[in-house]
């Protein structure tokens, strides 16, 4: 080590420096409940199931409760009589378990559950974080965005 860079001075120098050089920088703050952050489409936030105007897209395969890493998924299928032979009867997520990777969305043939926009999730107790198919379910009108970038990358 040469004699400056024993005595540290040049490098406390730059650390000054670049502090000072970010202190006059204009901030950027978000005042959060009233100016809300409107995601992109690539952003992964809480799953949900497509709804579509003739009923659900599921058809239970189960592939997402098997390549869940967490095990938060469970999926129970029925026989339909309609040209959909399966549908699922019970599909719960447990939202505390989650840990949003988009596994579940990766592996799903039929691009039944896709991760949306929603951000701001909150639970007052362990069974509120239980979600069913009724909280899971989303009209694919506000899914949109998502279901593109999933078929432009894909």
């Amino acid at each position: 080590m040469t004699f400056w860079e024993k005595l540290y001075l040049p490098e406390i120098a730059k650390g000054l420096a670049l502090t000072f050089k970010t202190m006059f920088k204009p901030k950027l703050t978000r005042q959060y409940p009233e100016e809300r952050w409107e995601p992109l489409g690539s952003y992964r936030g809480r799953p949900v199931l497509v709804l579509e105007e003739d009923g659900e897209r599921c058809v239970a395969c189960g592939l997402c409760s098997r390549v869940c890493p967490a095990l938060a998924i469970e999926v129970q299928a029925a026989e339909t009589e309609r040209e959909k032979e399966r549908y699922p009867i019970k599909f719960e997520i447990n939202m505390l378990r989650c840990i949003y990777c988009g596994l579940c969305e990766e592996v799903c043939p039929e691009e039944a559950i896709v991760m949306s926009k929603d951000y701001d999730i909150v639970f007052h107790s362990q069974e509120e974080a239980i979600f069913g198919k009724e909280k899971l379910l989303v009209p694919i009108a506000r899914l949109q965005e998502r279901l593109e970038f999933l078929r432009q990358y894909k």
